[in-house]
């Protein structure tokens, strides 16, 4: 990406998303053989004991 230090904030937002789309566009993920949040680690039982309050 070019050098945004002389580009005002907005601008700078601009430049910096349109790269970003721009790479996403290059390089897509493939789609998901499984659930989102299928694979993330289950919590068996909460801590038992006393209530904060």
């Amino acid at each position: 990406m070019a050098n945004t230090s002389t580009l005002s904030r907005e601008d700078r937002k601009k430049t910096k998303r349109a790269a970003r789309k721009q790479r996403k566009a290059e390089k897509p993920l493939p789609p998901r053989d499984y659930a989102r949040g299928s694979k993330k680690r289950k919590v068996k039982k909460m801590a038992r004991g006393q209530s904060k309050r």
